[in-house]
């Protein structure tokens, strides 16, 4: 199946009464368990990739691979920025192909958190990436990433959840209503209350973040007030962990008996949760009620003036440093004609994030710069066309 548009995908969660799960996938062994775990369940699914991560992978290799794979899932799937620091890392991680992405401000005074927040709207937005934004604070208590989130916790306020989408125009809101980051030392106290009074008075899906640790009661709860995604990933973590001391046998198995353990243990945990959060069976559903993630590819062919000759090689990487600079680009790439004799001798191959990513590249300072000073006074035989990719 396609990668998929996440705003779609929650929004048919929210209609049908389920929730997505959000897992952090941190290795190559996560991210294909993950996706076996949902293909298990035959549930939609959200990969995530935590900033807080990205000291223990390489970002860019990682989220290719993980493109590659959602691509040929079984079920829908997304790919997306969890717990983004701002208005760069949305737009790195967008560059690197998720298609969805979380400005996390929280930690921030209202005023401040609203204009980070609606920073990283205004750009993703404009090249076809929902944004989900949080309001209140999910502390971390016990937990391999409790020590990111310190500090206390402070519940969203129904009003001010309000004021926050409003001025926003975030697409899903995180919400804090008494889950934690990490383990749980007892059980968790919701305020299910408020998340009802929170539901009622936004009209955006929310998420909760901290889903390890409550139980299938809870997690249902959370669903039936209102939560459409499901954060979930200390769980996984510590399952990991111990089927890898389990089977890490330095006499009798080598590391894929790790590997293999791992893998094994966080599908089996994806799928259970699909089950608790009633996305299983949900595939077939959500891919006919959403839209496939598309990605454009944009193609000028040209030939460089007789006056460029000697400037040709200088404006080629000009224009490769100006144009992945530009928000929504993925990726540039120039091509030489193989034949001599070709119409065209040059090529810009310009993989674009989406149909909304174009029409905001032609508009973009940076490749207007370039292509007004430099690309159209040299290179005025050109021919150009856009594609929209379309995955079999």
């Amino acid at each position: 199946m396609p990668l998929m548009r996440l705003d779609d995908l929650l929004k048919h969660a929210r209609a049908e009464g389920y929730a997505v799960g959000a897992y952090d996938a941190v290795d190559s062994t996560f991210l294909s368990a993950i996706i076996a775990g949902a293909e298990s369940a035959d549930a939609p699914v959200i990969v995530s990739f935590a900033e807080s991560h990205f000291t223990h992978y390489d970002f860019p290799v990682l989220m290719g691979a993980a493109v590659v794979a959602a691509r040929r899932a079984r079920v829908p799937v997304a790919l997306f920025l969890d717990h983004g620091k701002g208005l760069d890392s949305a737009i790195d991680a967008i560059r690197h192909g998720a298609n969805g992405v979380m400005a996390d401000a929280s930690h921030l005074p209202f005023e401040e958190n609203v204009a980070t927040t609606r920073a990283v709207v205004e750009m993703a937005h404009a090249v076809g990436v929902p944004v989900e934004g949080e309001l209140g604070y999910v502390p971390g208590v016990e937990g391999e990433d409790a020590v990111l989130h310190p500090g206390e916790m402070q519940m969203t306020s129904p009003a001010e959840a309000v004021r926050f989408v409003a001025e926003t125009d975030v697409d899903f809101l995180a919400v804090s209503i008494g889950t934690i980051h990490g383990r749980m030392r007892d059980e968790s106290q919701l305020d299910l209350d408020r998340l009802a009074a929170i539901a009622a008075a936004v009209s955006v899906p929310l998420v909760i973040h901290g889903g390890t640790g409550l139980t299938d009661e809870q997690l249902r709860s959370l669903i039936a007030h209102g939560v459409t995604k499901l954060n979930y990933y200390t769980a996984l973590s510590d399952l990991a962990a111990a089927a890898a001391a389990a089977a890490l046998d330095p006499v009798n198995a080598g590391c894929t008996a790790g590997i293999d353990a791992v893998r094994a243990v966080v599908a089996a945990e994806v799928a259970r949760t699909c089950e608790v959060f009633g996305a299983a069976g949900q595939s077939t559903a959500a891919l006919a009620g959403c839209r496939p993630w598309q990605e454009v590819e944009h193609l000028v062919q040209f030939n460089w003036s007789a006056d460029a000759a000697g400037s040709a090689a200088d404006f080629e990487r000009q224009g490769r440093a100006a144009l992945l600079a530009v928000p929504g680009v993925r990726d540039v790439q120039l091509g030489h004609a193989l034949r001599e004799d070709a119409r065209y001798r040059r090529a810009w191959f310009i993989r674009l994030a989406s149909c909304e990513a174009e029409g905001a590249y032609m508009a973009d300072p940076a490749h207007l710069k370039y292509a007004d000073a430099v690309f159209r006074p040299h290179a005025g035989d050109r021919l150009k066309i856009d594609y929209r990719i379309v995955q079999a």
